[in-house]
């Protein structure tokens, strides 16, 4: 008996359509679903209003950042898109665009610093934000800082406010700088792992961990140093804006249980006792005081005011589709390592590239490179600034503005510009270069794992299972002392001093901004702005625009990123907090991360591990 052909045909007809409508059912469910969700956030949004003599709520959360990290769009939709995020980022650049913006604006009577989740940020980024602070009272207009609690980076900017509030139970934390770290030699002794270290630079202590079970007397001297003139920084700032003496301003243990004593044990108490605050308020005294100050809202109960989301919605700038000469900058921001890294990251490949866009522009004249970096590959380190040098063969003046940390190969980058700026609190410096290998040999053979074979060379056998030969740890040390020698030599024409003269400011020692300006390793105080005024004069430009040079998301990027912080503010918030384990996690993990992201071909790193600690 045959089949019928027929039969086989509906069968496989069946089939197919069966699958294509499941298909079709399937992709419109997914395309009316983000279009719903995309009407119901257009059709219920409101416009953001600012009424006449209203207060800008500057509620800033997470991370001050020079430059951003790549986020996935689901991720920023889980984390509440453009609202305050207490694990997210902040645009220093934004920041300053606001209050400076706000200051003009005459809807904006009286600005708030309310910095409950301000998490990270450098002393020299508060800075930047303390100045902007400054212009704005200098307007005629008012700031006040309202906090339930103030820790030490917090009540750094809530100084720069005319007046300090502090709920009844609540205290300000002022315990000065400190700078500890885990060593693991006794650990890795007792594991048989051996480390094998190659450094030039009697400071270099980023591989003391793993040679030591405590500080070097040299770590300890140069760290000691460098704490005490940053500290000065904070306290001088500080107590200049409270008007006390900055010895009194972080009292000593004794003084401090005596200034308690005296407040009843009352920590509130104490910070007025201290002058470190100038009232007391509950959220309620200060919902009064400030309907008083600037009036009720037209809707709500509460005072007339915009967030400082809300408020940079509003007063970001159209982009210009009219090219101008422009000052262009580029912000090299975080570790340095090798190949295309993304947005927010340091990539030799990358970075180098940003460069290059800039130097066949036409319309960019000069260049800014913004650097915070504590360093990473030198192998990366040295392919930017190669490209930084045909940018200047192009007849483009560079000049570097450092951030919170230029140091080892954030400086190494940034020694060929033809001016350098730094803030007094920028950590700099750090010139110095190490290696390190570790093997498991004897751990493998406690546990009965050994390696025999043969090879054509010692160079074709080397492996973390078999230990290094006295002739091949000579070998990578002559590299790292010729990397040290490259590292100087480079400063030393850069700087215009001689080798030795480097050679005895460097060797792996960190320095404040203000004092690597007196080493002569930076040309001025000053912050981003101040270079890029500079940028332009060396270009002998009077009229120009600044622009950004960074990587761009395709159209599509950017309409994923739009479209999930719109519709974020629908999902439940309970998808958007990470657990308190999730953050020992990730503090647990970052060192590892750190070091397992190193991947310099030569195994040579100008690296600051110092910076990080204390940024």
């Amino acid at each position: 008996m045959s089949a019928n052909p027929s039969f086989f045909k509906r069968i496989c007809l069946f089939i197919w359509h069966t699958l294509n409508g499941t298909r079709k059912l399937i992709l419109n469910l997914i395309f009316f679903g983000i279009l719903a969700a995309i009407i119901i956030s257009i059709g219920s949004s409101e416009d953001i209003q600012v009424e006449d003599n209203s207060a800008l709520v500057l509620n800033l959360a997470g991370s001050i950042v020079d430059q951003k990290q790549q986020v996935d769009p689901l991720e920023a939709a889980f984390k509440q898109g453009q609202n305050a995020n207490a694990d997210g980022e902040i645009l220093l650049a934004d920041v300053l665009y606001v209050i400076d913006n706000a200051a003009q604006d005459q809807r904006i009577s009286t600005l708030v610093l309310d910095l409950a989740d301000l998490k990270r940020a450098g002393i020299s980024k508060l800075q930047s934000i303390g100045d902007a602070l400054n212009r704005f009272k200098e307007s005629g207009k008012k700031v006040v800082a309202i906090g339930n609690y103030y820790e030490q980076n917090q009540y750094f900017l809530a100084s720069f406010a005319d007046t300090i509030y502090l709920n009844p139970q609540g205290g300000v934390s002022l315990d000065g700088l400190s700078m500890y770290n885990q060593y693991f030699k006794s650990a890795l002794d007792k594991l048989k792992v051996k480390a094998h270290i190659f450094r030039v630079g009697t400071f270099k202590s980023a591989v003391e961990p793993y040679m030591r079970d405590d500080m070097s007397d040299a770590a300890r001297e140069a760290s000691s140093a460098l704490l005490a003139d940053v500290w000065q920084s904070y306290t001088q700032t500080v107590a200049g804006n409270r008007n006390i003496e900055p010895n009194s301003l972080v009292p000593d243990a004794t003084t401090y249980l005596a200034e308690l004593d005296k407040a009843n044990g009352d920590s509130a108490a104490m910070a007025i006792n201290m002058k470190w605050v100038d009232s007391l308020a509950t959220t309620e005294d200060f919902r009064q005081t400030m309907l008083e100050t600037v009036g009720k809202a037209s809707s709500g109960d509460s005072f007339k005011q915009v967030s400082f989301y809300d408020y940079l919605t509003l007063v970001t700038p159209l982009p210009s589709f009219v090219e101008q000469d422009s000052v262009g900058i580029i912000v090299a921001s975080g570790t340095i390592l090798n190949g295309t890294q993304p947005a927010g990251q340091i990539g030799g490949e990358s970075t180098a590239e940003l460069l290059r866009k800039a130097r066949f522009d036409k319309h960019v004249k000069a260049l800014v490179l913004r650097v915070d970096s504590p360093g990473g590959s030198a192998f990366a380190s040295e392919q930017i600034r190669q490209e930084l040098l045909a940018l200047k063969a192009a007849g483009k003046p560079v000049v570097v503005s450092m951030g919170s940390l230029a140091a080892s190969g954030g400086y190494w980058i940034s020694a060929s510009a033809d001016y350098i700026f730094a803030t007094p609190t920028t950590l700099t410096g750090s010139i110095g270069i190490f290696g390190m290998i570790t093997t498991f040999e004897d751990s493998l053979a406690s546990i009965g794992v050994h390696t025999d074979g043969v090879s054509t060379s010692e160079w074709a056998g080397l492996s973390v299972t078999r230990t290094l030969s006295p002739q091949v740890e000579a070998i990578i040390q002559r590299h790292i002392e010729r990397g040290y020698l490259d590292f100087i030599s480079l400063v030393a024409k850069e700087r215009k001093m001689t080798i030795e003269q480097v050679d005895k400011i460097a060797q792996g020692r960190v320095w404040s901004g203000k004092k690597a300006l007196e080493l002569g390793l930076v040309d001025e105080l000053g912050d981003l702005d101040e270079a890029i005024a500079k940028a332009a004069k060396l270009a002998d430009m009077t009229l120009f625009d600044t622009r950004v040079i960074e990587q761009e998301l395709t159209p599509e990027q950017k309409f994923m990123q739009q479209m999930f912080a719109s519709v974020s503010s629908y999902l439940p918030a309970s998808l958007s907090q990470s657990s308190m384990l999730e953050q020992m996690l990730q503090q647990w993990t970052s060192s590892l991360k750190t070091l397992t992201s190193f991947d310099d071909p030569n195994n040579v790193y100008i690296y600051c591990d110092t910076c990080n600690m204390m940024n």
